[in-house]
C-alpha cells in the first residue's frame, strides 16, 4: 500500500500529481484559438474525410448503437421513456378528418452506463474547468454556454479505426481489474496491420458484452489513463469503446480523479468520447473483412446547450 493516501492499490495507479502533470502534457487548451470549442474535431479536416470515403469498397454498412435503452436495471437507474400518443386502436387525430397515423413519445437522460452517446466537451470538468479552461459554471440549468454539443452540429465523418484488444489477445474479454495499456493498444494496431493516425475516431473494444453475458456485477474494463499520452501524439479526433473509456468501478484506483480518461479527455485534449457503443457486430465484420479502418459517420442531434447526444454511429465498409 502506497504511503499516498491519493493513490490507490493498483499497480498503474497515478497519484494527483502525476495526473495533473499529464493533463498539462496532453493539453490543447489555446492550440487552435482561445474560442475554439471543437477540439480534437480539428485533426479532421476535407484530407480526411475524403480518405476515408475512400475506404467504403463493399457497401456494407454497420450500426454501433445500443437499442433504446427502456428497461430499468442497475446499469440504467433512469430508463429512456418511450409510449404510444397515438395507437393503431384508436388512430384518429383529434379534430382532423380523413387521417389515420400512430405516433409516439421518447425521452432519454442519456449520459450513465445504458445509452450508446457521445459525450460534450462541456460534460466533465477537472478542477472546475472545462476544455480551453472555460470555468464549469458556464453550464447553467438552462443549458451549457460553451463547449456544447453544437460543436458536431453537420456532423462528424471520418476514418474509423477499431482496436479489438481481446481478440488479438486471445482472451474472450479483458477483465475489469485490468487497465489496458498505450502498449498494448500499439500491440493491437500492430498484429491487425493497422495504424493509428491523425482525424482518426479510434474505437476499442475490450468485450463487455461477452463478459456481460456471463457475470453480472456490473463491472466495466477501461484504460490506462497514460493511454492519453498516446492519443494525443497521434492526434486521434474522437475516442470510443464499448465501455466509457474508464474502467468502472474506479474510484479506489484514482481517488481524485474518478473517471481520468474522461477528465483528461474531454477537459485538457478536447477529445470528444462515444461511450456504450455496440462493438460485437463491428467487430465480426472487421475479422470477416479482414480490415479493421472503415468510413465512420456520427451524427449528434442538434441540442442548443447540450452537454451530448444520443447517438447511433453508422460504419461502411
Amino acid at each position: 500500500m502506497s504511503d499516498d493516501p491519493r493513490r490507490g492499490d493498483h499497480p498503474l495507479a497515478m497519484s494527483d500529481a502525476e495526473l495533473r502533470a499529464l493533463f498539462d502534457q496532453v493539453s490543447n487548451w489555446g492550440r487552435w484559438g482561445d474560442d475554439d470549442e471543437r477540439g480534437a474535431l480539428n485533426h479532421i479536416g476535407p484530407a480526411e474525410i475524403v480518405a476515408a470515403a475512400a475506404l467504403v469498397r463493399e457497401g456494407r454498412t454497420v450500426s454501433l448503437s445500443r437499442d433504446f435503452p427502456t428497461r430499468p436495471g442497475p446499469e440504467n437507474p433512469w430508463p429512456a421513456q418511450h409510449h404510444m400518443l397515438i395507437g393503431g386502436d384508436d388512430c384518429c387525430v383529434p379534430g382532423v378528418e380523413g387521417l389515420e397515423v400512430s405516433t409516439d413519445y421518447i425521452g432519454i437522460a442519456f449520459h450513465g452506463m445504458a445509452s450508446s452517446h457521445i459525450d460534450a466537451l462541456c460534460h466533465v470538468f477537472a478542477q472546475g474547468r472545462m476544455y480551453n479552461g472555460r470555468p464549469a459554471t458556464e453550464v447553467k440549468s438552462t443549458g451549457a454556454r460553451f463547449n456544447t454539443i453544437m460543436a458536431g452540429k453537420d456532423g462528424i465523418v471520418g476514418r474509423g479505426v477499431l482496436l479489438d484488444v481481446p481478440r488479438a489477445q486471445g482472451f474472450a474479454y479483458i477483465d475489469p481489474e485490468h487497465m489496458t495499456t498505450a502498449d498494448e493498444l500499439q500491440a493491437v494496431a500492430a498484429a491487425q496491420g493497422v495504424e493509428v493516425r491523425k482525424g482518426d475516431i479510434l474505437l476499442i473494444r475490450l468485450g463487455r458484452d461477452v463478459r456481460r453475458a456471463r457475470f453480472d456485477d456490473h463491472a466495466v474494463a477501461g484504460l490506462d489513463p497514460r493511454v492519453v499520452a498516446w492519443l494525443h501524439a497521434r492526434e486521434v479526433a474522437v475516442l470510443g469503446s464499448d465501455g466509457v473509456s474508464d474502467p468502472i468501478p474506479n474510484g479506489r484506483i484514482h481517488r481524485d480523479w474518478a473517471m481520468p480518461i474522461h477528465m483528461l479527455g474531454l477537459a485538457a485534449m478536447g477529445l470528444h468520447l462515444l461511450d456504450n457503443l455496440d462493438l460485437e457486430p463491428l467487430a465480426q465484420t472487421c475479422a470477416e473483412l479482414g480490415r479493421w479502418a472503415f468510413q465512420l459517420t456520427l451524427a449528434p442531434l442538434r441540442i442548443e446547450g447540450g452537454t451530448g447526444s444520443p447517438l447511433n454511429p453508422i460504419a461502411v465498409f
